[in-house]
C-alpha cells in the first residue's frame, strides 16, 4: 500500500464529487446548503446566448467518450425556427468498466437536475429527458425523487423561480440495451421504437427527437454546467490542460488496492491515479489497462506516464473514452480479457449492419478456438482482417469499439496468442465451447 505524495494529492479536484460524502447528499435540503440551485438563479438572469458562450469559453468537452465541445454542440441548435427544442441526457451507462455516471446520479442527483434546467434554458428547450439504463433501478429511483423535489420547490414546471421560463423534465428508463448509449439509437428508443442507430445526416441538432432540434449530452457533461456557471470559464480552465479543461471522474477497477472514483484534473497519469488508489494489489504488477473502457485500445505498462486527457491518450494510440481505467496485472491474460469483451459486443450488437453483426459473431468463435487450444496461425490474420472490415464500416461506433481490444492486444501481446496456438499455455476453455464455433 503506497501513501500518495502531496503533489499527487493536489491532483484531486473534487467538483462533481464534492458532495458525495455529505449526509443525505441526494436530498434537496443538503444540496441547497452546498451551493445547490445557486447557479440556476444566476443563469436565469442571463441571456441564453451568453450561457452558450460561457460553455464555449470554458472549453467543456463531452464526458461521454467522444469529447466533442459542448458549447459548440449547443450552438448548433437553430433558433427562431418555430420548432420545439429538446435536451436529452444520455444516462445509459453500460460499457464494461465504466462507472462514473451511476454514482453521480445516486449520490448527487440534483447536480444533474440543475444542469438540465440550465442547459435547457440555454438552448430554449421546454421539455427535457433523462434516459437512464433500465438496470440502474436505485439511481433511477433517486433521480425521480430529486425531480419531484425540484418540482415541489419551483425549480421545474411553469414559471421557474418567477423567470417566465417553463420546463418539464421526464426520467425515462430504457430496456437495458448497450446500443442505446449511441445517441440516435437512444432517440429511437425514447420515441418507442427499437433502439437502432439512425443514418446521419440529418444530425440530431436539426432532426433529433421527434424530428426536432435536439441536444444529447452525457450525465457528467450536464452536471458540469452548474459549477461552470458559478465559478466562471477561467476557473474551470484553471484545472486540466489547455485543450482538455476541467476535472474528470476516473473510474479505477481491477487489480488495484482501492478501486473507486477519483476526480482529478485532466492530464493526470495512471501512475498518479494508482498512487491515489493505494497502488496495485499485493503480488500483482501492472501489465495492461484500458484508459477509457472496453471500447478503447489497450495500453501497456510502458504507458504509465501518458497524460490522461483527450490529446495525450490519442497520441499514445488509444482514446480517453469514459475514463474507465480497468487495471490488469501479470496474472491476467490479455487474450482471455479480449475474448470476454468481444462476447459483450457480440451480444449487444443490434444487428442492423452486417460488419458488426457478422464480424463480432465470427471473431468470438475464433477466440474460443484459440483459447481451447485449437487455434492456428491463420486465425490471427483472420482476426485482423475481420477488424479491418468492421472498423469504419459499421453503422455506428459499437462495431469500431469492438475491434479496439482485438487489434491492440495483438499489437502488444501477440506472443500470448502464439503461446495458446503453439501449446505453451494450457487451454482456458474446454472443447465444449467449440460446439457451433466452426
Amino acid at each position: 500500500m503506497t501513501t500518495p505524495r502531496p503533489e499527487t494529492l493536489a491532483k484531486l479536484t473534487p467538483v462533481l464529487t464534492k458532495r458525495w460524502l455529505s449526509p443525505d447528499a441526494w436530498q434537496i435540503g443538503t444540496y441547497e446548503q452546498l451551493d445547490g440551485y445557486a447557479a440556476l438563479r444566476k443563469a436565469l438572469k442571463a441571456h441564453p446566448d451568453d450561457l452558450i458562450q460561457l460553455i464555449k469559453d470554458s472549453g467543456l468537452r463531452g464526458r461521454g467518450g467522444a469529447g466533442f465541445p459542448t458549447g459548440l454542440k449547443w450552438g448548433f441548435i437553430p433558433q427562431g425556427d418555430g420548432k420545439p427544442h429538446y435536451l436529452v441526457v444520455n444516462a445509459d451507462e453500460g460499457e464494461p468498466g465504466t462507472c462514473k455516471d451511476l454514482p453521480l446520479m445516486t449520490h448527487d442527483p440534483h447536480a444533474l437536475v440543475e444542469g438540465v434546467i440550465i442547459a435547457s434554458y440555454a438552448i430554449r428547450a421546454a421539455r427535457a429527458y433523462i434516459y437512464i439504463r433500465g438496470e440502474a433501478v436505485h439511481a433511477a429511483r433517486r433521480l425521480r425523487s430529486a425531480v419531484q423535489e425540484a418540482y415541489d420547490k419551483g425549480y421545474l414546471g411553469r414559471n421557474i423561480l418567477r423567470s417566465g421560463y417553463d420546463l418539464e423534465l421526464v426520467v425515462h428508463s430504457g430496456a437495458g440495451a448497450y446500443i442505446c448509449g449511441e445517441e440516435t439509437a437512444l432517440l429511437d428508443s425514447l420515441e418507442g421504437f427499437r433502439g437502432q442507430p439512425r443514418l446521419r445526416p440529418p444530425f440530431p441538432a436539426t432532426h433529433g427527437l421527434y424530428a426536432s432540434p435536439t441536444v444529447v449530452n452525457n450525465v457528467g457533461t450536464i452536471a458540469s454546467v452548474p459549477p461552470i456557471v458559478l465559478g466562471g470559464a477561467d476557473w474551470w480552465k484553471s484545472m486540466g490542460t489547455e485543450k482538455s479543461s476541467g476535472p474528470m471522474i476516473y473510474s479505477l477497477s481491477g487489480r488495484v488496492a482501492n478501486p473507486g472514483q477519483y476526480e482529478c484534473s485532466m492530464g493526470v497519469t495512471l501512475r498518479e491515479l494508482l498512487e491515489l488508489a493505494g497502488g496495485m494489489q499485493p503480488g500483482h504488477n501492472l501489465r495492461f489497462w484500458t484508459p477509457g473502457g472496453s471500447s478503447t485500445p489497450l495500453l501497456a505498462a510502458e504507458h504509465l506516464d501518458v497524460p490522461l486527457d483527450f490529446e495525450g491518450v490519442a497520441a499514445a494510440g488509444s482514446i480517453l473514452g469514459t475514463t474507465a481505467t480497468q487495471i490488469f496485472s501479470d496474472q491476467d491474460c490479455p487474450v482471455y480479457a479480449t475474448y470476454r469483451w468481444l462476447e459483450f459486443y457480440h451480444h449487444e450488437s443490434c444487428g442492423k449492419c452486417t460488419p458488426c453483426r457478422e464480424g463480432n459473431y465470427w471473431m468470438v468463435r475464433v477466440y474460443r478456438r484459440i483459447l481451447a487450444g485449437q487455434g492456428t496461425h491463420e486465425d490471427l490474420d483472420t482476426l485482423l482482417d475481420t477488424c479491418d472490415n468492421i472498423l469504419g464500416r459499421s453503422f455506428c461506433g459499437l462495431g469500431d469499439g469492438a475491434t479496439s481490444s482485438v487489434t491492440s492486444s495483438l499489437k502488444y501481446f501477440k506472443q500470448d496468442y502464439l503461446d495458446y496456438i503453439e501449446g505453451r499455455t494450457a487451454p482456458k476453455l474446454s472443447e465444449k465451447t467449440l460446439v457451433g464455433a466452426h
